[in-house]
């Protein structure tokens, strides 16, 4: 969730009542009907007839990631066609299209919307970025790359200002204060938890992703394969994104796992009929699930291009010693959506909005805006009225 408002001398400004209006309907808004509100069938430029499929995967493009601007007024898209689309979220319209980097190397690129040129580059990895977190508080972020390192950087300089150094792989995330970021290491189950204004020391809380549950079903378990985390607005949680049919909620103090988010097909796989492996994978995981601004429920996207909606508001209260064999809280979905004919790879809660927007594989129908389905049955309807009389 972006931050407060601020006013021109820097200083939090009282929350808009647009603001705390759409806090409080995400409650309603969630038990409520939901319809797609408008749907883009050209999201994403599909592959030259000419052009062999690229060697990634197979089938259509996809979109890859949806960003909101902090006021909840535009959504923004990255895709495999090597776009950028910017969307208004209040007319629904397409607006902008911009072509990114031929990707040539592994640099970081500060890109400008409003005029379409790379503002900053950011030369350092030595491997693909697979994670890139911006802080909530300043111009700095930070990034994870496939050459085992991540990187702390500040817009306004092209080197970086930090380095960490690890054993996999990482994913990255920063709190809603900016204050604290987490490090995900696959292969070793670890999350760590760094200050940041002392990241160069070790991690003040190492957290183990184990779950016990995993064991009933095979032996020995199938091991977790982490894609994404993200905090809670409220700073309490973790919810770590997985590419397999569980997501997690952790505890953000003590590293106690408390629930089990089932309900999904996993983005492991790029299609629901493909085998499954041995060993676990990214997959298309990564941007398919997140909060909403309440940090009440938790929404995702599925292999089967469902929208899933989990309601997260009663989590049991652990504290002292972390008991890797106690079992997390099994949840299923609060109410499940259909979304798309293909994967739904992308599913995001806007910031400020009562509206979510998700991307799916097919090119017909590759990213949808979910708005409160207002139209009541006839026959409620006359009962109220004969209520009120």
């Amino acid at each position: 969730m972006p931050p407060p408002p601020t006013t021109s001398n820097g200083n939090a400004a009282a929350p808009s009542a647009s603001y705390d209006s759409a806090l409080k309907c995400v409650d309603g808004l969630l038990k409520t009907k939901l319809k797609p509100a408008k749907i883009f069938k050209g999201a994403v430029e599909p592959t030259p007839p000419s052009t062999p499929v690229a060697r990634s995967h197979q089938g259509p493009r996809h979109i890859t990631a949806i960003t909101f601007d902090d006021r909840g007024d535009q959504v923004l898209t990255a895709a495999e066609d090597e776009t950028f689309r910017l969307y208004s979220c209040k007319t629904g319209k397409h607006t902008t299209v911009v072509h990114a980097s031929t990707k040539e190397d592994d640099t970081i690129r500060y890109h400008s919307l409003h005029d379409n040129k790379y503002l900053q580059y950011f030369k350092g990895h030595s491997g693909r970025v697979v994670s890139l977190e911006v802080s909530p508080i300043d111009d700095g972020f930070m990034s994870g790359s496939l050459d085992k390192t991540v990187r702390l950087w500040d817009l306004r300089a092209p080197t970086c200002r930090g380095l960490l150094n690890l054993p996999a792989s990482p994913i990255v995330a920063y709190d809603s204060s900016g204050l604290v970021f987490a490090v995900g290491v696959n292969h070793y189950s670890r999350i760590l938890l760094y200050d940041q204004a002392n990241y160069d020391k070790d991690p003040f809380l190492t957290i183990t992703l184990e779950d016990p549950t995993l064991a009933l079903v095979s032996y020995p378990p199938r091991p977790i394969y982490m894609t994404s985390l993200s905090f809670s607005p409220n700073a309490k949680y973790i919810l770590v994104g997985c590419s397999g049919d569980a997501h997690y909620i952790l505890d953000a103090f003590e590293g106690h796992l408390l629930a089990k988010l089932e309900g999904h097909v996993g983005l492991e796989r790029r299609r629901i009929d493909a085998p499954q492996t041995i060993d676990p994978s990214k997959g298309n995981s990564g941007e398919e699930v997140s909060w909403t601004p309440d940090s009440k429920y938790v929404v995702s996207g599925s292999s089967n291009g469902k929208i899933i909606i989990w309601d997260v508001q009663n989590l049991p209260v652990r504290s002292g010693v972390v008991d890797l064999k106690a079992h997390p809280t099994r949840l299923q979905p609060l109410t499940t959506l259909d979304g798309h004919p293909g994967p739904s790879r992308c599913v995001r809660f806007n910031p400020r909005l009562a509206m979510i927007v998700s991307a799916g594989a097919e090119l017909r129908t590759l990213q949808a805006f979910w708005l409160p389905d207002q139209s009541a049955d006839n026959e409620e309807i006359a009962k109220e009225l004969l209520r009120k009389k």
